[in-house]
């Protein structure tokens, strides 16, 4: 706490002894001459309500206060985090609603969920966060890749994130279950570190543990259970696909239909059908207690799942452990797919207003100087993971930006109903009752419909 009060009273020596605050205190990013926001405010509006300041701070709050101050002090702006709309539509509609009206002289940043960000990219509604000399997003340090690349469009990025994404789709294994069939679990991590962790090697535990037990003909144990959507997604970004993305002129196209998506899905397909526990007469969601149970070698589903406070596994018996998704023949590392939140400016500003409250936003959302937050992404995940390899080798490596993928159907919609519900042919929720290719064909006019009018707005 010495250290933190002595911090302080340097920092207010530098403010009174340099009232043009032309220096920044040791530590600090240094300043940038020209940018007065003229005391005005400089709204940043999340879809979910504020962090209220702690009236009795702890040493890193106390920093963060004080750096945001300074921040605020030093460019003549008062920051304010408020909630104006909800998830989903009610913050397209504010989004709208703002630039409809805007005369520039409001200041506004918008954060909304991926799937949600289509209109505005369809309309142009987002200002480029690309060609900012004040900033540097391709700094994966401090900006989330797979945002960047969700974003962009024709060399110009129009939303961004900052941080590392959190981890999506794995593949969690109960140890008893593979220790039951002869398979040392371990092997799994040690071919992950390799790079040998791939679909055959995947597909050939999953053929080792389905078997029926007691010779009556019906399997006891399977190979895998899980979610289906989520195996279908991670096979194709595993094997280089995808479902839409971006032509070199930023026209969205259609690429489910490209080698790679045809020979991920088909083999997910197989996979499931060959080696995966059936719903039968259980709720859709099954396969959580299904795992838990001791049924099924592998889990297919999200990290949140195994890795969060109060997560699902978090009362399992037997211990489990956790690997990315394998990699396919056309992949060439550990990828999943990211679900990020997306910092929009509107672009309503002219060039220069647009680059400073770029910035300010850049400056504000920095970790205060004087913090280690470097390990601050483990929190209670050795407490509720049952070994540590699981975090210290697969969450730990799926932080890192070169495994996160962009999934660009969200453009149109999110992901259940642009490839899972009925409203556009049941794409996903079909896939164990028809071919890929089949499928595929039957709501291709759909998408397409889709996608004229998206390239066309």
């Amino acid at each position: 706490m010495k250290k933190l009060v002595s911090f302080l009273m340097a920092l207010m020596m530098v403010a009174l002894l340099v009232p043009s605050l032309a220096e920044s205190p040791e530590g600090y990013p240094e300043v940038v001459e020209g940018i007065d926001f003229g005391g005005a405010t400089l709204y940043i509006n999340p879809y979910w309500g504020p962090t209220p300041r702690s009236e009795d701070p702890d040493e890193d709050q106390a920093l963060t206060y004080a750096y945001q101050d300074w921040i605020m002090d030093t460019y003549n702006v008062k920051i304010v985090e408020e909630q104006l709309g909800n998830w989903g539509d009610a913050q397209v509609e504010e989004v709208q609603n703002f630039i409809s009206s805007a005369d520039g002289t409001e200041y506004r940043l918008f954060i909304m969920p991926p799937g949600f960000v289509g209109n505005g990219m369809a309309n142009g509604w987002f200002a480029d966060w690309a060609n900012n000399d004040l900033i540097d997003i391709t700094d994966f340090d401090i900006w989330n890749a797979g945002t960047i690349d969700f974003m962009s469009k024709a060399g110009s990025v129009y939303g961004v994130s900052k941080g590392a994404s959190e981890p999506r789709q794995c593949v969690y294994f109960n140890k008893k279950v593979l220790e039951d069939a002869g398979i040392d679990w371990n092997t799994i991590y040690d071919m992950q570190a390799n790079k040998t962790w791939t679909w055959e090697a995947f597909e050939n535990l999953c053929a080792q543990l389905t078997k029926d037990t007691d010779g009556d003909d019906v399997y006891d144990i399977y190979g895998l259970v899980g979610s289906t959507g989520d195996l279908w997604l991670a096979s194709v970004f595993s094997n280089n696909g995808s479902f839409f993305d971006f032509d070199a002129d930023g026209k969205l196209q259609i690429t489910a239909g490209s080698d790679n998506t045809m020979e991920a899905l088909t083999w997910a397909r197989d996979l499931w059908n060959n080696y995966a526990m059936p719903q039968g007469e259980g709720n859709w969601d099954y396969f959580k207690d299904a795992f838990k149970a001791g049924n099924c070698g592998f889990y297919v589903y999200q990290c949140y799942g195994g890795y969060n406070e109060n997560a699902e596994l978090a009362d399992m018996a037997d211990d489990w452990g956790c690997v990315a998704f394998p990699i396919g023949p056309k992949g060439e590392d550990y990828v999943y797919v990211i679900s990020e939140n997306v910092v929009v400016l509107p672009n309503v500003y002219d060039e220069a207003t647009t680059k400073n409250i770029e910035y300010i936003y850049d400056l504000y959302t920095r970790t205060a100087p004087g913090i280690d937050d470097s390990e601050a992404w483990i929190g209670k995940k050795y407490e509720i993971c049952s070994d540590e390899r699981a975090v210290d080798e697969t969450y730990a490596m799926l932080r890192e930006p070169e495994h996160a993928r962009a999934d660009k159907s969200q453009y149109l919609g999110d992901n259940n109903k642009v490839l899972g519900s009925n409203t556009y042919g049941n794409y996903f929720w079909g896939m164990l009752g028809d071919t890929p290719q089949a499928l595929f064909e039957a709501i291709q006019p759909a998408w397409q419909s889709l996608v004229d009018e998206f390239n066309n707005k």
